[in-house]
């Protein structure tokens, strides 16, 4: 049995990251989600014996075997949840523990992943909280749970793991908690992101942040 296996929900590309809309076209929030699968996928492959990427969109499914990596077809009918339970199936049985986060992460390669990994050979339950009370990653074995996204999951997967008697260890990463959803955001990636994919794109695109003392932190704005 292999050691541990990384599951990466993707929707799709297409006009996602909507509130990213008067800030970034289509177009360049499309090219924004690959550069940070692409950061995502290659901080974890150091670290993981095999990323999956499972989703329903035939695009998001192409670019990830274009990184050299698996990829699952998610069932029809389905949700976020679903298809992770569709996955950790796919996994039971072949790996040890999975390793469950998001694709909107760039900054992950900032923190220590091989830390967490290394903790989580001797701890049932690792979870990484997100700002705004949601989920980043989970560490556990396949199906140990089922998976609570959406809305407030930090609390929900911390509740359900104490429920099966897991003792939920908390991780708290500044970079791991940065999911992209604001311009704010990508003036953190622009602050903290060297050598990143996404922050060389957002270079491309003349993104520009300076110190602000309005009601976001950082000022972030684009050259004509």
């Amino acid at each position: 049995m292999d050691n541990i296996y990384a599951i990466i929900p993707v929707s799709k590309f297409k006009n996602a990251k909507t509130r990213l809309s008067p800030f970034l076209t289509e177009k360049e929030r499309e090219k924004l989600l690959k550069v940070m699968l692409h950061d995502v996928t290659d901080a974890l492959k150091k670290h993981v014996d095999k990323i999956f990427i499972i989703s329903r969109d035939k695009d998001v499914l192409s670019y990830a075997e274009s990184l050299n990596l698996n990829t699952i077809l998610e069932n029809e009918n389905s949700n976020l949840n679903k298809a992770l339970t569709q996955a950790m199936k796919y996994c039971k049985g072949k790996a040890r523990k999975i390793l469950i986060v998001p694709s909107d992460v760039p900054l992950i390669g900032k923190t220590n992943i091989k830390m967490v990994i290394d903790a989580s050979k001797s701890v049932d339950f690792i979870i990484v909280p997100s700002k705004g009370g949601g989920t980043n990653m989970i560490i556990m074995k396949p199906m140990a749970i089922r998976t609570r996204y959406e809305g407030f999951s930090y609390k929900e997967h911390v509740n359900a793991a104490e429920k099966k008697k897991l003792s939920p260890q908390v991780h708290d990463s500044f970079f791991m908690a940065l999911d992209v959803n604001t311009a704010e955001d990508l003036g953190e990636i622009m602050i903290h992101g060297e050598k990143t994919h996404t922050r060389q794109y957002l270079k491309e695109l003349k993104v520009k942040f300076e110190p602000f003392r309005g009601s976001e932190r950082i000022k972030v704005t684009r050259d004509d």
